[in-house]
């Protein structure tokens, strides 16, 4: 009988296409996934996955250049977040078409934040898409989900690696993707390369180059973010105890490089036989 294990897919925009890697994988190695939880990205790639419609979308994720991400971008210029998310979503649905959480063919739980209550919010039953919506919605890029006196938003803010909600019985596994990881150390680039690594981040931040200068609100924002969630994720893990980490390194790709999936599933792939080789899993 195969293994059991519970995999919980952590936040972090585009990187969390590495998962992806990672679940292959898995089951390459003949592993059963019997439950899912996931934050953000981490929760777009386990929805998807328990729905089964998992290979269809990573076609299609294939298929993605930086003018079609930049097409699926649905803009709104409010107080409240720049874009809606509502496209890329629509764009899922078409492959999926409408999902209950509750019907999906293994166990799944995303997560959110409430900024009224500042509570995690999980969703294990339900509409599918709505439960996707509120725990992509990165505080200041994309607008919350208001309603019924709630403000959903990204459950990376408190949970960005939801270990304490997959429930694992004797013999089983667990396994954590942390989308944080350490930076890999940066590789020299040719003038097109460089290019196409920033190409929206000229938008979004400021000069790498020189960090600490002419630093943007959105920097300051997204920074400390970051170290919050660092923090989190490390108290997380510590408290646990899973019993594998795969480690995909910050720094792998911009927040929307989504035109870069080949890279980044290939990535999760070799984040994954790094970390079976350390933990003798």
């Amino acid at each position: 009988m195969n293994k059991k294990v519970h995999l919980v897919l952590g936040s972090g925009g585009a990187r969390g296409i590495a998962h992806i890697g990672v679940i292959e994988m898995l089951e390459r190695d003949g592993y059963e996934i019997c439950e899912v939880a996931g934050c953000s990205m981490g929760a777009v790639i386990g929805g998807i996955y328990c729905a089964g419609y998992l290979a269809p979308y990573t076609e299609w994720l294939r298929t993605l250049t930086r003018k079609d991400v930049f097409t699926l971008m649905d803009f709104t210029f409010t107080t409240k977040g720049f874009l809606k998310g509502e496209k890329v979503l629509g764009k899922i649905m078409e492959m999926t078409g409408v999902q209950q959480i509750e019907d999906l063919k293994i166990p799944f739980t995303a997560v959110a934040t409430d900024l009224m209550t500042m509570e995690e919010v999980h969703f294990s039953k339900g509409n599918l898409f709505d439960a996707l919506r509120a725990s992509i919605a990165i505080p200041g890029v994309f607008t919350p989900v208001i309603e019924n006196g709630t403000v959903l938003v990204d459950g990376g803010v408190l949970n960005p690696v939801p270990l304490n909600l997959v429930r694992k019985q004797e013999g089983d596994l667990v396994v954590a993707v942390n989308l944080n990881g350490k930076n890999k150390p940066e590789q020299a680039q040719n003038e097109e390369e460089a290019d196409e690594k920033s190409w929206l981040a000229k938008f979004l931040y400021t000069d790498n180059k020189n960090p600490g200068a002419n630093l943007s609100l959105f920097d300051l924002i997204q920074t400390s973010y970051r170290f919050t969630q660092d923090r989190l994720i490390s108290l997380m893990i510590e408290h646990y105890k899973p019993d594998l980490v795969v480690e995909i390194p910050r720094n792998a790709c911009w927040t929307f490089d989504f035109h870069r999936a080949g890279e980044l599933i290939e990535m999760g792939r070799q984040a994954y036989q790094e970390a079976i080789l350390v933990r003798k899993f």
